[in-house]
Order: structure tokens, then C-alpha cells, then sequence
């Protein structure tokens, strides 16, 4: 059966019949589409991914991880089968991807779980050349990591102010998906401000993940080995850095997010400047307010947040805060939440002042917190039991306290330790000792008196827990 055009159009309706007109007009071309309709270009991507695809790159790394077993871990059966005293290693290899944003010094943005504990990172750039990474810093609470090649004729992408971003903007993510190559592929900003995310880190407390976020989710495709490419706009500017999907399956589901340039920037300055990220803590601990404790504390609405806790010698307490106090406004905005307020502690330099809206007893005032640095209690391991020799304990930091953790830290561990040889690494937690959890360095200092046959340390770090045994 054969069909004219206008009945085609009839049956179809008149949408397809531009269709139509323009497979007649362009079925001499094979497949080309015309340079422009009416007189007007077709929209294209192209001319702006020129530009942006030369600064995103491919990042490879391998890690050598020990290898854990119950029998052949025990000196006696090593001793027995003859085997080397030298723990076992395996090699893991992982891809993702990063943005350069200093092209002179070759500096590149990715993120800490793509490169962070590597022992090596290799660079490839968009035109096939491969480089030796180095590792400037990295900061884990906020998953920001910065490269350094040694490279020559880079391109750059500028950053765009992200806090300028809208719901419904058009953006851009590149990046490596899966080994394949370098992958584009577009959408929209799809909500701003998310945090909370991420699955809780053993040794943490079952609030879930505080840490330091403020994620601009987008309906762009992001999928694995996008870790750390680019989230651009429209003008070919860095908006964010992408860093995870929400996906049941595993899968892309149209739920990625991405650090905006808001956090990357401050966190890339101070990993530039220190190697790390020095956070200051207004030693205060908070709580959102629901409607139940806003009718307890004869508050007229939800807003804010209540200071649950205030540390002696702390900023807080320098400024006068008071348990019960209500937190309104951070430097001159509305407070809307716990995270915001640990965002702003985490990224804001060490040194910085924070004005805070004070709400008691129905009185409103404004007081100023500088952010400090932290003075943390810590211990000799030799101090609790020999075979600790070579190992320093301290409480956990306020960025680990915001994240959920609870524990003691694993401050420095000397590598030729009893500990050491038995797999501890410093920035652990010690979360049990044998059968008894531990919650601070009080606890820990509790059992001092306790020498066990063999000594069983029950450790986590952002891998998952396990047991390090030291005879």
C-alpha cells in the first residue's frame, strides 16, 4: 500500500509531515542534516564541547591492598608452612575521570575516592598522551582530590559561580563511563542543595552520613568511571565536579549529583596551599528542630537549628552560646539545618568568623564565632598495653563526629610497630577492643588494665571493618 504525503500527514498527524518534508529534502545527502532551517543555525552542542572535552581526562590508578586470612595471618601457621613473614598483597585497579583547571601547573580536580590511598595514578589526555599523577592532596569529607601532571600545551576549564545555578539549567557531564572513552551527555539541573546521601560507613552511628554536602543533582546521564569529570554549563564553564549516582540497580537511572564549584574551589585552595584541608570547629553540637521540641521550647515555627551541647574552652563558648540557644541565621541568611551549618564549618578557612543569629528565652541577638582549631585529648598506645608501643590515640575530630563516626582515632602509627606489622594505618578508628565497643578515648583508656593473650582491634575506615590481631 502506498500512502501520499498528505495522507500521510492526515493519518499521522501534521507533526510528522516536517518529518516527512525533511527526509525528502535531505534523502540526497545520505543521512546529513542541513546546516540550517529558515535561515537559522541547528542547534549544536559542538562548538562549546570543542573547548571543554581537551581539559577532561581519563585517571587510572593501582593500589596494592593486603590480603586477610584468618590461618595464614597467624605467626605460628606461617611458621608451619613455611611462609614468608611478609603479609600477602593483591593489586586492585580502578578508572575515573578529572578536570584540569590550571593548565600552566597542570593541576587537575577529581575525586578522593577515585585516587585517594593509590600508590600509583596515571593520566591520560584527550589527544592520547599518558602521564605519572601526583597526588597534592586530597580531602575525604568532602571526596575533593587534586592531580598534578608534569604536561605541557594543556587546556583548562574556568569555573563558573555555582551558587548562581537554577533548577532547570542546562548542563553537561563529561567523562570516562565504564573504560569506554570519553562519553558526553547532557540534561538539566535537576534540584540543588542535596545532602545526606551516601550509605553509612561502618563505625558509624545510624544517623547516616553528615560529612560536608551540598550536591546539585542532575537527570545527565553519570555512570561509574564518570567519578570526577566535569558537570559544565552551557558556556563551557565548570559548575561541578560529578561524583555519584542513586541507582537500585547499579545502574544510571536519571539521579546523579555532582560537587558544585562552590566547594571545590575553597577545598582545592587549602589543598593547594596546605596539602590538606585545615578545618576550624565552633565546638558546638546541634539538632534540627522538630514540631515537638519547637512546642517544648515555646517556639512559634521549625526554623533553625538548637544548640544541644557547647564544649568547654570552645569557640561557641568564647561567644557565649548556651545549651538551648536557638541558632536563626548564619552570616546574615536563615539557617535552615544541621548541614548547613557543618558546611559552613567544614569549608569555610580556619580563622573565619561566623555571625550567628541567636534566639533565647524569646530574645533575638547576633554574636560572632571565629572557627579554631581543634585541641583533641590523645594517648600512647605504650600507655595502654606494650604490644601498642608505636601508636598514638586521640578523639575523634569534628569532622568525623559530623560524619556519624564514633570511636577513637588511629592518630600515627611507626612502621616498624607490632601494630604496623599487624596491619593498623594511621587515620583507622578503633571502634572495639575484643568484645567491648568503644565509644571514646575514656573507654579505651578503661581497659588499660586488661592484657589479653592476643589482642583483637575492631577497625573501620571509609573500606568497611575489620579485625586487626596483634600477638
Amino acid at each position: 500500500m502506498q500512502f501520499s504525503s498528505s495522507r500521510l500527514a492526515r493519518w499521522l498527524g501534521p507533526a510528522l509531515t516536517t518529518l516527512v518534508l525533511l527526509v525528502a529534502v535531505s534523502s540526497g545527502h545520505a543521512a546529513t542534516l542541513p546546516a540550517a532551517i529558515d535561515g537559522q543555525p541547528m542547534p549544536s552542542l559542538a562548538p562549546m564541547l570543542t573547548r571543554v572535552t581537551p581539559a577532561v581526562v581519563n585517571i587510572s590508578t593501582t593500589t596494592r591492598v593486603p590480603v586477610r586470612d584468618a590461618y595464614f595471618d597467624d605467626p605460628m601457621m606461617r611458621r608451619f608452612f613455611g611462609l614468608p613473614s611478609t603479609p600477602r598483597q593483591r593489586v586492585e585497579q580502578s578508572l575515573g575521570s578529572g578536570v584540569i583547571v590550571d593548565a600552566a601547573k597542570g593541576y587537575i580536580l577529581t575525586n578522593n575516592h577515585v585516587v585517594g590511598g593509590a600508590d600509583a595514578i596515571s593520566v591520560t589526555l584527550q589527544d592520547g598522551r599518558t602521564f605519572k599523577g601526583k597526588l597534592i592532596g586530597s580531602d575525604p569529607a568532602t571526596d575533593v582530590a587534586v592531580v598534578q601532571i608534569p604536561a605541557q600545551k594543556l587546556q583548562a576549564l574556568p569555573l563558573a559561580d555555582s551558587s548562581r545555578l537554577q533548577v532547570g539549567d542546562y548542563v553537561v557531564a563529561v567523562g570516562d563511563p565504564f573504560g569506554l572513552g570519553q562519553t558526553v551527555t547532557a540534561g538539566i539541573v535537576s534540584a540543588l542543595g542535596r545532602s545526606g546521601l551516601g550509605q553509612n560507613t561502618p563505625g558509624q552511628n545510624d544517623g547516616g552520613n553528615g560529612g560536608y554536602q551540598n550536591f546539585i543533582q542532575t537527570d545527565a546521564s553519570i555512570n561509574p568511571g564518570n567519578s570526577g569529570g566535569a558537570l559544565v554549563n552551557l558556556r563551557g564553564e565548570l559548575v561541578g565536579i560529578n561524583t555519584m549516582i542513586f541507582s537500585p540497580s547499579g545502574g544510571n537511572v536519571g539521579i546523579g549529583f555532582a560537587i558544585p564549584t562552590s566547594i571545590t574551589g575553597e577545598v582545592m585552595a587549602q589543598l593547594l596551599a596546605h596539602g590538606k584541608v585545615q578545618r576550624g570547629s565552633l565546638g558546638v553540637q546541634t539538632q534540627a528542630i522538630t514540631p515537638r521540641i519547637a512546642q517544648l521550647l515555646q517556639l512559634k515555627d521549625s526554623n533553625g537549628v538548637v544548640v544541644t551541647q557547647v564544649r568547654d574552652g570552645s569557640a561557641a563558648e568564647r561567644a557565649g552560646l548556651q545549651a538551648g540557644d536557638v541558632l536563626t541565621t548564619l552570616n546574615g541568611k536563615p539557617l535552615h539545618s544541621v548541614q548547613e551549618l557543618n558546611n559552613a564549618e567544614g569549608l569555610l578557612p580556619l580563622g573565619s568568623t561566623l555571625r550567628l543569629g541567636v534566639l533565647r528565652e524569646g530574645k533575638l541577638s547576633e554574636v560572632n564565632a571565629t572557627l579554631t582549631a581543634e585541641k583533641r585529648a590523645s594517648v600512647d598506645g605504650s600507655q595502654l598495653d606494650p604490644r601498642l608501643s608505636g601508636v598514638q590515640f586521640s578523639e575523634l575530630s569534628q569532622d568525623q563526629r559530623n560524619q556519624g563516626w564514633y570511636g577513637v582515632a588511629v592518630s600515627s602509627v611507626q612502621p616498624d610497630s607490632r601494630a604496623a606489622r599487624a596491619g593498623l594505618a594511621s587515620d583507622d578508628v578503633v571502634i572495639g577492643v575484643g568484645n567491648q565497643r568503644i565509644t571514646s578515648l575514656h573507654v579505651l583508656r578503661g581497659l588499660a588494665g586488661v592484657k589479653p593473650r592476643q589482642l583483637v582491634l575492631v577497625v573501620a575506615n571509609g573500606e568497611g571493618t575489620r579485625y586487626v590481631v596483634i600477638d
